[in-house]
């Protein structure tokens, strides 16, 4: 039987989402917890990446097993099994055929920042200083949605296997949520690698008069990731949600 898992994760110790060889990723660890438990070999297949250091609010993966679980009792378990900073926020059956990254037809991330220096925000917000424009990043970020898929590929990471850099953006919004901080909401039906970091970084040197409106028009059009702004630290940067057609779940 197919189900989904819906997660939460702090991914500071993280080398990322996905496996690989000699670095500990929050797929490796979920994976091996419930391998334990359910005592046969558990592959996990995530909504999407996320990277070293990138945070998840809501991420989801499926796996199948032989086995028919209780979900609230197997839920309690993965989480005795997982690490403090990993967790399981609920157990969700699925049809055969649901898959947790082609079946996502939105994904949302925000992106945090603060201002003055607090040392309980340091692994998971963007210490940034200088004085910044709101309004003027805001009107930046309405030219984002368009209500159509567009070529994004100036805000894509160089030498990115992705076979298409094109993606419709739904939402894009900084929102102050006291005087020192702000977030940047963001969704979209798909992102490349290292979009948000990149939109963020450009939109910086919107808000502190670096860049005029003009030049991030041009910068959208050019499909040059060198004329974007640089990409901001992973520890801001957060997946905050995805989701799926009703339909999938039974």
């Amino acid at each position: 039987m197919r189900y989904f898992i819906k997660i939460k994760y702090k991914g500071t110790q993280y080398h990322g989402w996905q496996i690989q060889a000699n670095a500990t990723s929050i797929q490796a660890v979920l994976s091996l917890a419930l391998s334990q438990i359910l005592r046969e070999d558990i592959s996990l297949s995530g909504s999407g990446r996320t990277d070293t250091g990138v945070h998840a609010l809501q991420q989801y993966a499926h796996f199948d097993t032989t086995r028919t679980l209780n979900l609230q009792e197997h839920m309690h378990k993965f989480n005795a099994l997982l690490p403090h900073d990993i967790s399981i926020q609920e157990i969700l059956p699925v049809k055969d055929e649901a898959h947790s990254r082609f079946d996502a037809y939105q994904r949302s991330y925000q992106y945090h920042i603060h201002q003055h220096k607090d040392p309980f925000l340091h692994e998971f917000s963007y210490l940034f200083r200088p004085e910044l424009d709101l309004d003027r990043m805001n009107l930046s970020a309405t030219w984002l949605v368009t209500g159509k898929e567009r070529d994004y590929a100036c805000f894509s990471k160089s030498r990115s296997s992705q076979e298409t850099s094109l993606c419709r953006i739904d939402h894009a919004e900084w929102v102050r949520i006291d005087p020192y901080r702000l977030v940047f909401h963001i969704t979209a039906n798909r992102f490349l690698r290292n979009m948000v970091r990149a939109i963020v970084g450009t939109m910086l040197d919107i808000g502190t008069h670096k860049m005029s409106h003009g030049g991030f028009e041009a910068i959208l059009h050019s499909k040059d990731r060198k004329k974007a702004g640089r990409s901001v630290p992973a520890q801001g940067l957060y997946l905050s949600q995805v989701n799926y057609p009703g339909e999938i779940f039974l």
